[in-house]
């Protein structure tokens, strides 16, 4: 059996002769740096570039990898393929969500999931704001008109204001709390639910904890950051929308599933909210004929939150991070199943 050292991850086979820690990323949809195969390289890690185009691909790739590298959203890593990687003891999204990856299975397995959301929080929350002000001041729907020709005060009309409005966030992780933080100069009261966060870690961000009815129904902003998990899944359907105010504005920057889209854009024709903001759709890139894209009180933008002038050196930078930490024997910078017992190989 491998020696572990301290709460690190082992770096002897069974043999008891030292291992290279091996890397192997499956999926990007980015070009890769020249600079991050010579960092890692030059960190004693053996990093090999094997993209898969489907999971049966996978086993055979990653035979010996201790580290199995996603960077992005694609589901080439799944659950049924897992047993048969012997050696893998992390598996690293790079990017903060992972409904992509098969937590559950890699808990069971005793296979780390790291995750790198310090990349991506402050551009998302960034954009979150942005997409409420989008609608709320109409800026969108002004554009287009003054394209037009049409110079009209009158149409397009920004009906909301913000000093002294409520805005709720639906999940008080990393991105919610950059959020508050972001918009404490507009004086608003901020609002939050999510019953994995202590009513004294909002208290101590200037944030009242409280249901999410109570945020629907006092909300004049509604801004979704919770995880896509199947307990999550169309956490706002036609009973939520009901309790939201009729100028209410909902914005998410999370995932797409979250909202029940049929059920939103019944809201929205009928003019039941204010109009809404979304970064992600439950499907992706979204089908030309889409209901969504005729709705003029909905502002969209193609799943971009996170992406900004530093959005590569962010993403490869923490990833780097974390691979180099692992190899040096400890665990993960950012773990998504802190509750996982690490297998010994």
């Amino acid at each position: 059996m491998s020696e572990w050292r301290g709460e690190g991850l082992p770096f002897e086979d069974n043999e008891g002769a030292m291992k290279q820690f091996t890397v192997v990323m499956v999926a990007t949809d980015l070009e890769m740096p020249a600079s991050v195969p010579e960092e890692l390289s030059a960190a004693g890690v053996d990093f090999r570039d094997r993209l898969c185009q489907k999971p049966s691909e996978v086993p055979s790739a990653c035979r010996d990898a201790d580290l199995i590298w996603v960077m992005g959203g694609a589901r080439i890593v799944t659950g049924e393929i897992l047993p048969s990687l012997k050696r893998c003891r992390v598996l690293l999204r790079t990017g903060t969500g992972t409904d992509n990856m098969p937590v559950v299975e890699a808990t069971r397995l005793g296979i780390y999931v790291a995750n790198t959301p310090e990349a991506t929080t402050h551009t998302v929350a960034e954009h979150a704001i942005g997409l409420i002000f989008a609608v709320a001041r109409q800026i969108v729907a002004q554009d287009r008109l003054v394209r037009q020709g049409v110079w009209d005060r009158d149409r397009a009309w920004p009906n909301w204001s913000f000093m002294g409005r409520t805005l709720g966030l639906v999940g008080f992780g990393r991105i919610a709390q950059a959020v508050v933080a972001k918009v404490k100069g507009f004086q608003m009261h901020v609002i939050a639910s999510d019953p994995a966060v202590s009513a004294e870690t909002m208290q101590a961000h200037g944030v009242e904890k409280v249901s999410l009815e109570q945020l629907l129904s006092r909300s004049d902003y509604i801004s979704i950051h919770a995880p896509s998990l199947p307990a999550t899944r169309h956490l706002i359907g036609t009973s939520q929308f009901q309790l939201m105010k009729p100028n209410a504005i909902l914005v998410n920057t999370a995932r797409g599933p979250l909202i029940d889209q049929v059920a939103l854009i019944e809201a929205l024709r009928e003019r039941r909210i204010g109009g809404a903001g979304l970064d992600v759709t439950e499907t992706e890139p979204l089908p030309m004929n889409d209901p969504l894209l005729k709705l003029d009180n909905l502002v969209l933008t193609p799943h971009i939150a996170s992406y900004s002038d530093e959005f590569r050196q962010n993403f490869w930078g923490h990833s780097v991070r974390t691979i180099k930490a692992v190899a040096a024997g400890n665990p993960p910078l950012w773990v998504v199943n802190p509750e996982v017992i690490p297998k010994i190989v």
